[in-house]
This record gives C-alpha cells, structure tokens and sequence, in this order.
C-alpha cells in the first residue's frame, strides 16, 4: 500500500534527506522509510510538500503536464497595485521563459499564520501586502521572479495546496499521513455515429 504525507516544511528546510553540512533536512522531522517529496520548495520558502513512496504517483504529483494547481501565500514589499495583478494574471516575460497566466488576487494577511524564524526585514516606510498565487507550473523561484518582475520582491512565500491537499492544521515541522489518490482517470474516445 502507497503512503502519501503532507509536511509543513519550516523555513531554512532543505526539502532532501541526505545531509548537507549543518543546515536542516526533511531527515530531521520526519522519520518514514522510503517516501521521497513530490516535487520540491527552495530553502527559504515555507509550507505543504508532499511525500509518498510511489514513484508513479510521485511524478503525477510533480509533472506540470497533469496541471496540479500550487496555491502560494506571497507577502511582497510595497502596496499591490491592480496593473501589477493583472500583469501576475497575464503571464510575465522572465527573460527565459514567459509564465503561464495564473490567477492572482490581494489577499489580508492569514489569521492563521505562524511567526517566522528568524523574521522577515520590516522597513518602517515601506508597506507590504499579501498576494495568493494559484499557478499550474512550478519552475524554479517562479514566484519569487514573477512578483520580482512587477516590482514587489517577495519577502515571504508559503505553499498553503497543491491539488486539493491543504496546508490547513498542521504547524511548521509537522506532517499527517494522507489518503492515497485513485489512479488518473482514462479517458476514452466517443464513438462518433455515421
């Protein structure tokens, strides 16, 4: 029978399980053989990573084909503007590649949020605002580059879902075991009538 965890991974969290040096690893939270995490978060970002011990469903889970939606919590530095929604919405040019068009909207800062450690920089005269992201790709610091690209650099990110797995109950460094996902529907050609 497959396992499929969901973690809260804490900031400064390298998302591998091999050492590196003294820096924090999912080896130190979670003590399950053979799962490994579907797909990854960088060091410096917060929140749901999935792990299961089925590699199919590990490539499922991570594959941007099968068009998994990753929802983010950003808090960027300055006040959003709505041009730079839209912009977020659209799709930005990164220079090497142009991001899908994603669904973006301001959001209040989550009730529910935990403090960081250590915590982000505050500038006395520079606001922030908080933004949801819902993107069906995952490339590299993608959601850092992007707010980057509209002139609000992220000061914080958080992975609140991926697909219809939540972040919701589960403090930083903790994880729950969830459901296994039946296999991907097959869709079948309709016969068409002469």
């Amino acid at each position: 029978m497959s396992r499929l965890l969901l973690f809260n991974k804490p900031f400064n969290v390298l998302c591998q399980f091999s050492p590196e040096g003294a820096r924090a690893t999912l080896k130190d939270y979670i003590d399950v053989p053979a799962v490994y995490p579907a797909g990854r978060l960088d060091a410096d970002s917060e929140g749901l990573l999935v792990l299961t011990d089925d590699g199919a469903l590990q490539h499922r889970i991570a594959d941007p084909r099968h068009k998994a939606p990753k929802t983010y919590l950003a808090q960027v530095e300055g006040a959003v503007t709505p041009a730079a929604i839209a912009a977020l919405c659209a799709g930005v040019d990164l220079g090497d590649f142009r991001t899908r068009p994603a669904q973006v909207r301001a959001v209040a800062e989550p009730a529910w949020l935990w403090p960081r450690t250590p915590p982000i920089r505050e500038r006395k005269h520079i606001p922030t605002s908080w933004l949801e992201l819902v993107l069906r790709e995952g490339k590299n610091r993608q959601v850092r580059r992007m707010t980057a690209r509209v002139g609000h650099p992220t000061l914080r990110l958080i992975r609140t879902a991926i697909g219809d797995w939540r972040l919701a109950g589960l403090a930083p460094g903790q994880w729950r075991e969830a459901a296994v996902p039946g296999p991907a529907p097959v869709r079948r050609a309709r016969r068409r009538d002469i």
